[in-house]
Formats: structure tokens, sequence, C-alpha cells
């Protein structure tokens, strides 16, 4: 009844998003994700697990896809992304949750960096 209005709501709020907003909001979600697979790990249920992970894969994939390669940066990042991949895919193929635990405080301590330049106006 009322979905039609709060998916007008979020179609406007994502075009008004300045590029530092989503690709914070990226990285919000990428941690989410990973989170969820690891709740989903505790909890037994590999179904979930296997689409959050596979939602993780996708994010970076797509912060990989997206790099302006004119950066000396985005080679670093690049490579970055290339070893959360190789991560997941380790994670995905033990169920090893551990992995996933090592993993979330980089990419944590990635999107704070990125949040920090956000609000030092690095936009």
């Amino acid at each position: 009844m009322y979905t039609n209005g709060y998916d007008q709501y979020k179609t406007q709020s994502i075009n008004t998003m300045t590029s530092g907003e989503l690709l914070l909001l990226l990285y919000d979600e990428l941690v989410k994700r990973m989170l969820r697979a690891e709740l989903a790990l505790d909890q037994e249920n590999y179904e979930l697990f296997e689409q959050s992970v596979i939602r993780c894969r996708e994010i970076i994939r797509y912060l990989d896809d997206t790099l302006d390669h004119q950066y000396p940066i985005s080679a670093e990042l690049s490579r970055l992304y290339e070893f959360f991949q190789y991560q997941l895919s380790r994670v995905m193929a033990s169920r090893k949750k551990s992995i996933l635990q090592e993993l979330r405080p980089y990419i944590e301590d990635l999107r704070s960096s990125f949040r920090e330049a956000e609000k030092t106006g690095g936009r």
C-alpha cells in the first residue's frame, strides 16, 4: 500500500547522495552482510550464509569495477579488493567464521578511512 512512496523516497535519497556518501553506504552494506554471514554460520543457516557471502563478493566486485584508474591509489585498492575476493572464496569453501573475523577489521578500517576523507571534504 505504501510501498510506492517508500520506493520513491529511497530512489530520491540515493540520487541526491554524493559519491562519497554512496561509497560509505556500500561499505556499510558490506560490513552488514559480513556480520550476517557470521551469524548464519553460528546458526548453521548455510543458505543465508552463502547468500550473504555472495552479496559481499558482488559489492566488492562493484567497488573494483568502478575504480577510476587515472589515480595511482586505484591500483592499490584493486589489489586489496582482489585479496578480499580471495578471502571470501576461502570462506565460501571452508565455512570458517575465523576468516570472516580476520577480514572484517580490514574492511572496517577502509570504511573508516573513506568516512574520514568524506568528512574532510575529499569528495
